[in-house]
């Protein structure tokens, strides 16, 4: 799939990444740069494939956004089933870091003190506008 074309860079994995990945997997084994680039085109073309396929796995169920399910149906129908135990434990891990930034960006949480006490803090500044409000209405 890869061409000369510019428009083939981004749709390229960031070398960055693949490096960094290289690295992790093999820390001892030093590797040239032709074989991190196929690397990078080899990587790319997986998802290029895997992604048609479950475009067309979506498209098929009348679906507009694809699901993981309809990646995972793409890996066992591409010949790729030894892999999905792998993803859905990924795509679980996924789940629960996002879970778990959604529960850490609530300011609520974040503040650390109770929700009666931020109530009450709440219903005393309402007062207290209040009383302001009657101060400057009997100044007019």
């Amino acid at each position: 799939m890869a061409s000369s074309s510019g428009n083939d860079d981004d749709l390229t994995i960031p070398r960055a990444a693949i490096n960094k990945m290289i690295k992790e997997t093999l820390p001892n084994v030093r590797v040239a740069n032709d074989a991190r680039e196929l690397v990078v085109n080899c990587c790319t073309e997986f998802i290029h494939l895997i992604s048609s396929e479950a475009n067309e796995i979506c498209n098929k169920s009348e679906k507009k956004t694809i699901s993981p399910e309809h990646v995972i149906q793409a890996l066992e129908s591409l010949g790729f089933g030894s892999y999905i135990s792998e993803v859905k434990e990924v795509l679980q891990e996924c789940k629960t870091v996002a879970l778990k930034r959604r529960k850490a960006s609530s300011r609520l949480e974040n503040l650390g003190i109770p929700e009666e006490e931020l109530l009450r803090q709440q219903q005393e500044l309402f007062a207290q506008v209040s009383e302001a409000m009657l101060v400057l209405m009997r100044l007019e």
